[in-house]
């Protein structure tokens, strides 16, 4: 399910996002937070593959880097008209999901720990696709379906909240609906972006990324004041 460079991408990820939260304040504390992360990860990981399967496609998870200049780019969802001028591709990609956190969290002084670390990209598996649905094969996924895909490990991130609060794994259902949260901004290729643009609109407003908007809002809201 999972190659050597997802794996890398995936421990990478745990060990940062587990240091700038803990701040190392002690080993246990790293180490269980640590491992906090690793399982919403995962099950935000987990949740991706399962509906891309769904959609006869797979996915691989990358570690977020940012590969182009402007604020097209970076900020396209949110500014599409920001820059006239086409973005320039860096000659190496500037590996954000790993520098944000330490960036944010230096600067607020462990105030603010960013979590959005991982990306995927999407493929369609051509000869599933031509098994399921005969003449109607397609080789390219459509902005509707990566949404979706994108869509599903914010919902199992969400749902997994509410299970941890429940059971009174307060820690896991917070760190989870953050995590949610920042994977939810639509910039650069989080998966925020590939909501807000896999969206059907309603007057211009992108009906699925709004949606899942609030209800994440309305989590943070209960991680800060309830849980």
């Amino acid at each position: 399910m999972l190659n050597k460079t997802e794996i890398i991408a995936i421990l990478l990820s745990t060990l940062v996002l587990g240091f700038v939260i803990s701040l190392i304040s002690s080993l246990n504390a790293f180490f269980t937070i640590s491992l906090t992360v690793f399982i919403i990860i995962m099950i935000n990981i987990i949740s991706k593959k399962v509906m891309s399967y769904y959609f006869d496609s797979e996915t691989e998870v990358s570690l977020w880097s940012i590969k182009r200049s402007g604020l097209s780019y970076f900020f396209g969802a949110i500014i599409p008209f920001a820059s006239p001028h086409p973005s320039k591709k860096f000659k190496k990609p500037f590996p954000s999901g790993l520098f944000f956190p330490i960036i944010t969290t230096a600067f607020s002084f462990g105030y603010i720990n960013w979590m959005s670390t991982l990306v995927f990209d999407v493929k369609a598996k051509t000869y599933k696709a031509a098994k399921r649905h005969g003449l109607y094969t397609f080789s390219e996924m459509a902005e509707n379906q990566i949404g979706l895909i994108a869509a599903a490990g914010i919902v199992a991130n969400l749902a997994f909240a509410i299970v941890g609060y429940l059971i009174g794994y307060n820690d896991f259902s917070r760190l989870s609906i953050y995590y949610a949260l920042y994977n939810m901004i639509p910039i650069s290729d989080l998966d925020g972006n590939k909501i807000y643009f896999g969206s059907s609109t309603f007057v211009g407003f992108p009906l699925m990324w709004g949606t899942l908007a609030l209800i994440t809002l309305i989590g943070v809201g209960y991680a800060l004041f309830l849980i």
